[in-house]
């Protein structure tokens, strides 16, 4: 029987979104939904949510681990509900209006900076690497080359307050 450990991302990504029961070590055992499974400690980061309590999250360290069995299978339902919990949507502070100008006085600032970007829906594509996703602060810059998002982030943070009021203050 493979052991927990030995396990690779990608069966442990399976487990992700699951209702399961682990069982650790000293055989005390853990339920919950998983959020996810650390790569580099096999730790499983389990989410429960009682219906008289406020949710709950657990880490059960991967060196105690012994068995992960499968109670249920995930939903969406429960998978938003696990991700507004650490992720909550910074979106919903804006009106649509809002992020439209947002956007486009971003979008307008990287232009003045020489900056190649388009626009594709609601997203900012800088020089076709980079993304900019609502509501275009800094922290939703996402690029694999990290001298790239360095200097965009930069760009957005120095976005003057009559171009736009604090982008990067989000």
């Amino acid at each position: 029987m493979l052991q927990w450990r030995d396990r690779s991302p990608q069966q442990w990504q399976e487990f992700v979104n699951q209702e399961v029961c682990v069982t650790a070590h000293d055989q005390q055992s853990f339920e919950g939904r998983v959020f996810t499974v650390d790569p580099v400690s096999a730790s499983v980061v389990l989410v429960s949510f009682p219906e008289t309590k406020r949710p709950s999250v657990k880490v059960v360290l991967g060196h105690a681990v012994t068995d992960v069995q499968i109670l249920g299978s995930g939903t969406k339902e429960s998978e938003s509900r696990m991700k507004s919990l650490f992720l909550p949507d910074r979106t919903q502070v804006f009106s649509a209006d809002e992020l439209k100008s947002r956007r486009e006085n971003l979008r307008v600032w990287l232009e003045k900076n020489r900056v190649p970007v388009t626009e594709d829906g609601d997203v900012l594509r800088v020089a076709g690497v980079l993304t900019i996703s609502a509501p275009y602060s800094t922290g939703d810059c996402s690029c694999a080359n990290e001298i790239i998002l360095a200097r965009v982030q930069s760009l957005v943070e120095s976005v003057p307050a009559e171009q736009h009021t604090s982008l990067a203050s989000i």
